[in-house]
């Protein structure tokens, strides 16, 4: 299929080469490529990620979530509600 854009303003063509030129891509290649990704974006799509990833990334932060409470590991990045503020 093809599909023909007029009246594209010239500061977005130049954009678009630049990506092309600086990928190595054939210009229809990077205009197939960036039509690809936007659409990504306005449906809501996460690029790059397939359904399988998506899974394994989810079960690992659900791992992550189970990491048990102990006085160690468990508190790096948490702010321990218990712990007695020093004053002077």
């Amino acid at each position: 299929m093809d599909i023909v854009l007029r009246d594209v303003d010239e500061f977005l063509a130049r954009r678009i080469r630049r990506l092309a030129e600086a990928r190595g891509w054939a210009l229809s290649d990077a205009l197939l490529y960036l039509l690809e990704q936007g659409l990504h974006v306005y449906e809501g799509e996460t690029p790059g990620f397939d359904n399988q990833e998506v899974d394994v990334l989810q079960e690992a932060l659900a791992a992550l979530q189970s990491v048990p409470d102990d006085p160690g590991y468990a508190m790096i990045g948490r702010i321990d509600d218990t712990a007695q503020v020093a004053q002077d």
